[in-house]
């Protein structure tokens, strides 16, 4: 009985019913307008969209269990690795920081607006890292191993990524003075629009959102941060407002005319969980060993993915330039060709 006691239990925790059934059960529906009580009806939103967006797939033939195979071996292997680890190093960073902080802020409108604009310059920082520092690609790229858009991609993530993640975060939250009861808020409120914009084509099919995508990171733009595609690589790394993308350089809008590709560059074996969830450790493993010298050996560690000690480079910061200095020779061909053509026909 304990055994299908603990299956009911990861169900109603996938599902997030939960804290919800517990309301219900107790009768003390005045609860549900407590903070506890809109976090726990709110809970359910994403496994629920996440159901209607495969049930619409398959309505239209569109759906393959295929394209969900990574991202459901991923949430069942995180939920045997521990769970509660990434809530502890929030707790921790709080307790070790909070009396370090270069000014003490309050739960007010105006202080809410700057927690969620600094929460949001350290999510920049821990997403950036995590595509320029090898490591930590190692760790973040299990999230951009699957090769098509959907909800359950959400769920795709190495179990130790949260944890560094947090300990970024919350760190430079508390040290800019985030109020930590505040920054709880900020947390839920960044993870159920985090999780929404993995919305897949099979429930929205332009996911821009006319003028919002103006304002916020609509899910067009996270399909572009999870592209392969040489133009769309390593970009908009914010989850809901723009500005750290727009200060430092990285924001891509969505170009309806190039098909996004999902998926890491490197050759993967299709819809493997091991070469997904630890592909890159291998690879990254096998560099090191191959490495001549402790200098070089610490670099793979430390560059970004693509880096070699030969020097020739596969960054991505070099893919792109050649695909810029590409488009910019064919625009210039095309321009030079259609002023002949005109010279001709003059």
């Amino acid at each position: 009985m304990s055994f299908l006691k603990a299956i009911w239990d990861e169900f109603l925790g996938f599902w997030g019913f939960g804290n919800l059934v517990d309301i219900l059960k107790s009768g003390k529906y005045d609860e549900l307008l407590t903070w506890h009580g809109i976090t726990s009806v709110l809970g359910p939103l994403i496994p629920f969209l996440l159901l209607v967006e495969i049930i619409r797939g398959a309505f239209y033939k569109r759906f393959k269990v295929i394209d969900y195979k990574l991202s459901f071996f991923t949430y069942v292997f995180n939920a045997l690795m521990g769970r509660l680890i990434s809530f502890a190093m929030v707790g921790v960073c709080i307790g070790l920081f909070e009396k370090f902080a270069i000014l003490k802020t309050t739960f007010t409108w105006y202080w809410f607006i700057y927690g969620y604009v600094i929460w949001e310059f350290a999510h920049f920082i821990y997403h950036f890292l995590a595509h320029k520092v090898r490591i930590l690609w190692c760790l973040h790229s299990t999230h951009h191993a699957p090769t098509s858009m959907n909800l359950s991609v959400t769920y795709a993530h190495f179990f130790l990524e949260a944890p560094y993640a947090d300990i970024i975060r919350t760190t430079i939250c508390i040290l800019l003075g985030v109020n930590p009861a505040m920054l709880f808020v900020i947390m839920f409120i960044d993870g159920t629009w985090g999780a929404f914009i993995h919305i897949g084509e099979n429930l929205v099919n332009d996911a821009r959102f006319g003028f919002l995508g103006k304002i916020i990171l609509t899910p067009s733009f996270h399909r572009v941060h999870h592209a392969r595609n040489p133009l769309y690589m390593d970009t908009n790394f914010c989850n809901l407002l723009n500005i750290w993308d727009r200060v430092f350089h990285t924001y891509q809008p969505e170009d309806r005319k190039i098909p996004i590709e999902y998926g890491i560059t490197r050759p993967m074996k299709p819809h493997n969980f091991l070469d997904a969830y630890f592909g890159e450790i291998v690879l990254l493993a096998r560099d090191v060993v191959k490495a001549p010298g402790i200098k070089n050996k610490f670099l793979y560690i430390i560059m970004p993915p693509g880096w070699s000690h030969t020097g020739d480079h596969k960054m991505s910061s070099i893919v792109r330039k050649k695909y810029f200095e590409e488009v910019h020779n064919q625009t210039t061909a095309t321009i030079e060709q259609t002023v002949a053509e005109q010279a001709v026909t003059k």
